[in-house]
């Protein structure tokens, strides 16, 4: 199966200095339509019936979590994109940052807009510092053409530490504080950020909020399998010929990702998820990729 770019769809194709390039390519259309045309409760179930799931592990339905922060009680609430990409061997993050910080930007003020936030955080890992210009440059120009006038984003920057990948040791870090773990309840969207209402995603599924806006629920619904749905990016390293970043609809098998795309000849074992994840052996190597399988294979 070739890939499907929906996430990577303006990675190498736009200037990611230039905003211009990024209005050439639909850019900040989804937003536009999200504001004109679609309350937010509307978007929020344009979410839900997407089947969009959380791309940070846990798989969480976004829409889900886009609700409970809807109908929480706070007087601010926020935003957060949740950048601290410190997992052993993944870069896709990077990657998309690097090529397209527009959609990104893009993501977060429909996001913001759905649940009632005015203000949002790229927690950026510290190691990622040669973004902040990009990123900062990114912000600046959507605010100067207007794309932020009733949505705000800084970033802050990580300090190296690992747990802070996790999101309540991510928000206590943002708060000033050592990155520790919270207790939990409370979760995020009833209590997160400074005790508000919070909301938080990474790069990789915010990557595919405009879209869904754009073409709607129904047409991102029909990607991948009956509980995956859409595409996944793959960072891929190791003992192949093409290491990089590809993005696969789910439900694709793994042989096409490590052997028909990164030309891996001789394989024992894949190693899935990082550190963390699975030890996939050769003779699984047709195991699906989805939430589904994955989690339960190796």
């Amino acid at each position: 199966m070739p890939e499907k770019w929906i996430v990577l769809r303006n990675c190498g194709v736009i200037d990611p200095k230039r905003i211009t390039t990024y209005l050439d390519r639909d850019g900040f259309k989804a937003l536009k339509k999200a504001l004109a045309e679609m309350p937010p409760e509307q978007i929020i179930e344009e979410i839900k019936v997407s089947g969009l799931r959380g791309r940070g592990g846990a798989g969480f339905p976004c829409g889900l979590k886009w609700e409970l922060a809807r109908k929480a009680q706070g007087d601010e609430k926020y935003v957060i994109c949740n950048a601290d990409e410190g997992e052993v061997g993944t870069f896709k993050d990077r990657y998309i940052l690097e090529r397209d910080p527009f959609t990104l930007i893009e993501a977060m003020a429909i996001a913001g807009y759905a649940i009632g936030a005015k203000r949002g955080y790229i927690y950026l890992r510290a190691e990622y510092h040669h973004l902040l210009d990009l990123l900062r440059n990114a912000i600046s120009q959507a605010r100067e053409r207007g794309f932020l006038e009733h949505f705000d984003i800084d970033i802050r920057e990580g300090a190296g530490s690992y747990i802070c990948g996790e999101e309540s040791a991510l928000m206590e870090s943002i708060e000033g504080k050592r990155g520790e773990v919270r207790y939990r309840p409370p979760f995020p969207p009833s209590r997160g950020l400074w005790g508000k209402p919070t909301i938080i995603n990474n790069v990789e599924t915010l990557m595919n909020i405009p879209q869904v806006i754009l073409n709607g629920a129904h047409w991102f619904n029909q990607i991948g399998t009956e509980r995956s749905k859409g595409t996944k990016v793959f960072s891929v390293s190791g003992d192949v010929k093409k290491p990089g970043v590809y993005e696969l609809v789910l439900g694709s098998q793994l042989r096409e990702l490590v052997m028909d795309l990164a030309l891996a000849e001789k394989v024992k074992i894949i190693q899935v998820g990082g550190a963390t994840g699975r030890i996939i052996p050769y003779d699984m190597i047709d195991t699906p990729l989805s939430f589904e399988t994955i989690l339960g294979a190796g």
